[in-house]
């Protein structure tokens, strides 16, 4: 028995959660890889996929077994990677995630100067307003974004960013400007939470403001654009807005009510002795995120 050519198909059945796309990406046949599950689950002695007609899904046995798998996988990657002397030359594919507006405006412009530096590498960008699971979905670099409860990963944090209400002026001199938590709910505001309240600091503790708001949209570019356009006023991240800020199209409100700031790292799977490709990605992320001056609160 081939073990580490079981962990493969099973690999690539759970990561395209089908046989017939697992065997194409192997380019083995589909009995092969139907052969190839079974005996793993006989040499086991539990179940690891559940099959219906037209899904596979992973068993909770499955799912705890698939992370093993896949760090075997890489230690074996990393292990020819040395015996061939190509270590320093990254290479193959590398998938990358972030939020989507981050992944716009810092991690795509940086992936293409990798891409740039090493022609031997691959990228694929995934960038999604949701907790990605890495190891589930096979990524192997990404940006998150506030507390880390993942405890098998590895971080590199890379600064800091805040939850901000912003208005524009124009809506503030037609309006006045809120002094208090009070009074910020007598205004129109714009939500781009994925809950209808905003925790804010105060002497007292944490305060949670439940609101009604004139607009709900699930993007935050829309809501900036929104508060830009005068219409009322909005909470995003720091980052999103600092050159708003800057240039004085928006204005930064109530921010003595401000919860701490949120750490932002650079997260992957492996360990120190890592794929090239890995290392080489976290370390142009944060050569240049922690030269960002949006990125520290």
């Amino acid at each position: 028995m081939d073990q580490f050519h079981l962990l493969r198909v099973f690999s690539a059945v759970a990561e395209q959660q089908g046989f017939a796309a697992a065997a194409r990406q192997l380019r083995i046949s589909a009995p092969a890889v139907t052969r190839a599950i079974g005996q793993l689950e006989d040499h086991l002695g539990a179940k690891l996929l559940e099959r219906t007609t037209r899904h596979v899904h992973l068993t909770d046995v499955g799912s705890r077994y698939l992370e093993d798998s896949r760090a075997v996988l890489e230690q074996l990657a990393q292990a020819d990677q040395a015996a061939a002397g190509i270590n320093a030359a990254p290479r193959g594919l590398l998938t990358v995630t972030a939020p989507s507006l981050f992944g716009r405006r810092f991690v795509a412009p940086l992936m293409l100067e990798y891409l740039r530096r090493f022609p031997d590498v691959q990228v694929n960008e995934l960038f999604v307003d949701r907790r990605v699971n890495l190891v589930e979905e096979g990524i192997d670099v990404g940006i998150r974004i506030g507390d880390l409860p993942d405890s098998n990963l590895r971080a590199r944090r890379v600064g800091t960013v805040s939850r901000v209400l912003c208005a524009s002026p124009a809506y503030l001199q037609e309006h006045g400007n809120p002094e208090s938590l009070g009074e910020l709910q007598q205004h129109n505001l714009i939500d781009a939470s994925p809950s209808l309240d905003w925790r804010f600091q105060t002497p007292e503790g944490l305060r949670t403001l439940n609101f009604q708001p004139r607009l709900s949209t699930s993007d935050n570019g829309t809501a900036i654009h929104a508060a830009c356009a005068g219409f009322g006023i909005t909470r995003v991240l720091s980052y999103q807005v600092a050159a708003k800020f800057a240039s004085g199209e928006l204005i930064r409100l109530l921010p003595e009510f401000e919860p701490e700031p949120w750490p932002v790292n650079i997260i992957h799977r492996q360990g120190p002795q890592g794929s090239a490709k890995v290392r080489s990605c976290v370390d142009l992320l944060a050569e240049n995120l922690q030269q960002a001056p949006c990125l520290k609160g």
